[in-house]
């Protein structure tokens, strides 16, 4: 009981960073508080995927004569390579998104005086 659940622990926390960062964009009027909402959500999508590439006992993709293994004399197992490639692309892609979302945040108080996003959507022209 306890072994399924560690190893299902990156995916049940990837699976609450994820509620916790879209409750932070539908529940909070804060425009701070919803990039950092989205960049919680951004951070469980890149533990998800980086979950999904693991194999018990498996190497990093980065040999090119991976060694035998001592027990079958086959080759050892590899981790996937494509989920580790989509998280460091995700991860440049939610820090541009980020950035965005904090300049965006930044020129709506100089423009409303205020972050708060009901107030200036009330702000039209």
């Amino acid at each position: 009981m306890t072994a399924e659940i560690i190893g299902n622990l990156p995916f049940i926390v990837s699976v609450l960073m994820i509620m916790v960062g879209l409750s932070a964009l539908l529940f909070k009027k804060n425009m701070i508080k919803m990039a950092v909402g989205l960049s919680v959500m951004g951070s469980g999508i890149n533990i998800f995927l980086v979950a999904t590439c693991y194999r018990f006992g498996s190497i990093a993709p980065i040999f090119t004569n991976a060694p035998l293994s001592e027990a079958s004399k086959a080759a050892v197992e590899m981790a996937l390579p494509v989920p580790q490639s989509l998280t460091l692309t995700s991860i440049v892609i939610s820090l541009a998104v980020t950035a965005l979302m904090l300049s965006l945040a930044m020129l709506a108080y100089r423009h409303s005086g205020t972050l708060d996003s009901e107030k200036s959507r009330r702000l039209k022209g």
